[in-house]
């Protein structure tokens, strides 16, 4: 066994702003009530979505788009997740 510390590897992670546009068509076999709560039922879409097909989702079309935008278009909000984020990474070099 060596006693040498392994040297530490920094990853010089770079982030941004992206305007993100999915189109999904899908059918899906689901409760009826769900249908009535459209917050409810977009979570519910994007969790079949990401754990993937079964028998109760058949994927018929997916588009993905992406773009990195300027950070001035983002909110204010994000534009401090932004800077905390580029902090964070900063802090570990």
């Amino acid at each position: 066994m060596n006693s040498k510390a392994l040297p530490r590897q920094i990853n010089n992670v770079e982030v941004g702003v992206y305007e993100c546009e999915i189109h999904l068509k899908f059918r899906l076999v689901e409760e009826k009530s769900l249908f009535s709560d459209r917050d409810q039922l977009l979570q519910v879409l994007l969790e079949a979505i990401v754990d993937g097909s079964d028998d109760f989702i058949e994927t018929l079309q997916a588009a993905v788009k992406a773009h990195e935008i300027s950070e001035l278009k983002a909110s204010p909000q994000m534009r401090r997740q932004l800077m905390r984020l580029r902090n964070s990474t900063e802090n570990i070099q």
